[in-house]
Formats: C-alpha cells, sequence, structure tokens
C-alpha cells in the first residue's frame, strides 16, 4: 500500500478560488495528511490522459473526484473513461462514474417510485417522441414539475401548471390537452415564470433530451416546497447535518437555491431525527434499486414535506446529488476530517479483502 490518495480537480470554473482549487479540496488534502497519509491533487487534462492514468495508478491507492461534471474539458466521457480504468487497476474510487451515475442522475427517483420515498407517478423521458406522447396527459393530473439531468442550482427545472385555473380544475384526469392550452412555467434557478403554448413550451425543452446523459423526469409537484426543501448531507453512511432551504416567499417561487432568494438554516441531524431515522431505514432499498450498497463519499439526498394519509408530516425524496457536492460554507463543522476517516477507511477495508 501506498498510503497516498489522489484528488481529482479540473482547471477553470466558476467554483475555484484565487489558488485554482475548490475552496473545498485543500481542506480535504490536509485532513488526510494529517493522518499520516500522502495527498496530492492532480488535474485532469483530456490532452494527458495516459501520462495521468500511468502517474496515478502506479502512485495511489485512491482517487476522490472534485470535478463538477459541467466544467470538465472535452466533456465528462474521456474523464469518467479514466476513473473507471484506475477503478479497474486496482484503486478505490470514491465515488467510481457508476456510482455517480446509479446514484446521481435525475431517474434514480424513477428507480425507486415503487417506495414509499417517491411518488409513484415519477417518470422519465429518454427520447423526444415519448415526452410530446405522454406529458400533454401527465399534466392532466395536476401541476408537475420537469427536471433536466445535466442542469445545476435550479437550471432547466420547471414548474409547470395550466394558466386557466377554472380549466385545471375542470379538466378529466388522463385526457391529453391540446397543445395550445396555455401554460405557466417557473423556473428553478430564479423563479422566473413564462406564459407558452404546451407545444411550443414541450420544443423547448426538447433540448433537454437531445445529447450526451439527456432525460427529462416528471413529477408531480409538491405544494409543500413552500415550507423548504430539508437537505441532509451525508459523508458515507453518517448524516453530517441538516440543511433547511425555505423558498422567497410570494407568486410561484418554488426554488431552494440561494441564488433565487431562499433562505437557509442549519441543523444538527437530531433536530430531523424522524428524517434520519426514516432515511436510514430506507438505505438498503435504495441500494438494491439503485445498484449496491457503494455509497457515495460525498452526498445530499433532498426531501419535500407531504401530507400521510393519515395526515401526519411525511416526506418525500426531490433529488440525490454526488458527483461533486460542495461545502465551502460549512468547513467549521469537520467534514473534511470525516472524509479524510471514510476515505482511508476504505482503502484499508479494499487491501484487506
Amino acid at each position: 500500500m501506498h498510503k497516498n490518495i489522489v484528488v481529482f480537480e479540473v482547471r477553470g470554473g466558476n467554483d475555484k478560488g484565487e489558488d485554482g482549487h475548490r475552496r473545498d479540496t485543500m481542506p480535504i488534502v490536509n485532513a488526510i495528511r494529517d493522518k499520516g497519509w500522502g495527498a496530492e491533487v492532480v488535474y485532469f487534462d483530456p490532452e494527458k490522459v495516459d501520462e495521468i492514468f500511468d502517474e496515478v495508478s502506479n502512485n495511489y491507492d485512491g482517487y476522490i473526484s472534485r470535478v463538477n461534471p459541467g466544467h470538465i474539458p472535452g466533456g465528462e466521457k474521456g474523464y469518467f473513461e479514466m476513473l473507471t480504468k484506475l477503478s479497474e487497476s486496482g484503486l478505490v474510487g470514491m465515488s467510481t462514474p457508476a456510482e455517480m451515475i446509479s446514484y446521481g442522475a435525475k431517474d434514480a427517483l424513477v428507480k425507486l417510485n415503487s417506495t414509499d420515498l417517491v411518488p409513484e407517478d415519477t417518470a422519465a423521458y429518454y427520447d423526444v417522441d415519448s415526452f410530446h406522447e405522454t406529458f400533454p396527459t401527465s399534466l392532466s393530473y395536476g401541476e408537475r414539475v420537469l427536471k433536466q439531468n445535466r442542469g445545476s442550482t435550479g437550471s432547466g427545472i420547471w414548474r409547470v401548471q395550466l394558466q386557466d385555473k377554472d380549466l385545471a380544475k375542470s379538466v378529466e384526469p388522463g385526457t391529453a390537452l391540446p397543445l395550445d392550452t396555455m401554460l405557466k412555467c417557473t423556473e428553478a434557478v430564479d423563479n422566473h415564470t413564462e406564459i407558452r403554448e404546451l407545444g411550443d413550451f414541450m420544443d423547448f425543452c426538447d433540448q433537454y433530451i437531445v445529447g450526451d446523459n439527456g432525460m427529462l423526469v416528471d413529477m408531480r409537484f409538491m405544494p409543500r416546497i413552500v415550507e423548504g426543501e430539508i437537505r441532509i448531507l451525508l459523508v458515507g453512511p453518517h448524516p453530517v447535518f441538516v440543511v433547511h432551504k425555505k423558498p422567497a416567499e410570494g407568486g410561484d417561487n418554488f426554488s431552494a437555491t440561494l441564488f433565487s432568494g431562499a433562505k437557509y438554516t442549519y441543523d444538527k441531524p437530531e433536530a430531523w431525527q424522524d428524517l434520519i431515522d426514516m432515511f436510514a431505514d430506507a438505505r438498503p432499498v435504495i441500494a438494491e434499486k439503485l445498484g449496491g450498497d457503494n455509497i457515495p463519499l460525498i452526498w445530499t439526498a433532498d426531501f419535500m414535506l407531504a401530507d400521510a394519509e393519515d395526515g401526519s408530516d411525511t416526506y418525500v425524496l426531490g433529488e440525490i446529488n454526488c458527483s461533486c457536492v460542495g461545502f465551502t460554507s460549512e468547513l467549521d463543522m469537520g467534514i473534511q476530517q470525516l472524509v479524510a476517516e471514510e476515505a482511508i477507511k476504505r482503502i484499508e477495508e479494499a487491501q484487506a479483502k
């Protein structure tokens, strides 16, 4: 064992500080070093894949990916291929591309729609034809939220409702709405609203389906999102904190991003013990549905409040993030030390097998 861990980054992007690193990268590196292991940052460069592979595979025991897929030069395909090759050569991946995709893709919600975590009418569109064929009927059941797979910070996440409230009340569920039906569409990135015809809006949304990893998830709108989104941040299996993200008040606002004016409140996990317990109980089911219990190193699960049949509160899963979860605002919570401990533990366990 080399007792070395490499942390991958890419140059550029709006997530970097003056030193060229993500602001949470060097804290991870230093926390690993504080435990007596070596840790270095290596920048992924598609022009130097073979050179990077040789250097890393011969000198490191594991890798931590701190790369936002949207910032990868030349796209994520080459980067993911290199990570997969490193895992196959014996390095412990944190996380591997397969794990990032199985846990982090928006259609993870669809794979969980037979559980209590996600409404059963949650669906995904992988091609334009099925989207155009199905969505006009889906919308007849009530307000929907469309989520693109490749977006971040609310981009390409749309709350979709009929502009005519009387029509919304009178439409027969299961009826395909005409393409000239007027819609009110609100995007989560900044809560701006557009009035569009159904056909025109679907044509606009085709961009989210076309191309690598393109898809749209179609989920019912959860009215209690106005009370806030509840995010659990975990390091491996361990909940570190819960953040309650309350959308800005007024209008059709539903976005929980800081940019849109949402207010964030940080709590210890025990302040949301019922949610923490529910998620812990669901973990084996999540692992089974998403393809194995190699859970991400740093990940988040976002929930919304809903009403159970008996009138009590319950929680609906809205999203899992794991490709590059940031925690620059929470460096005082000891997350980097937990990351170092968990990463070293995973490598030692793998080497002991």
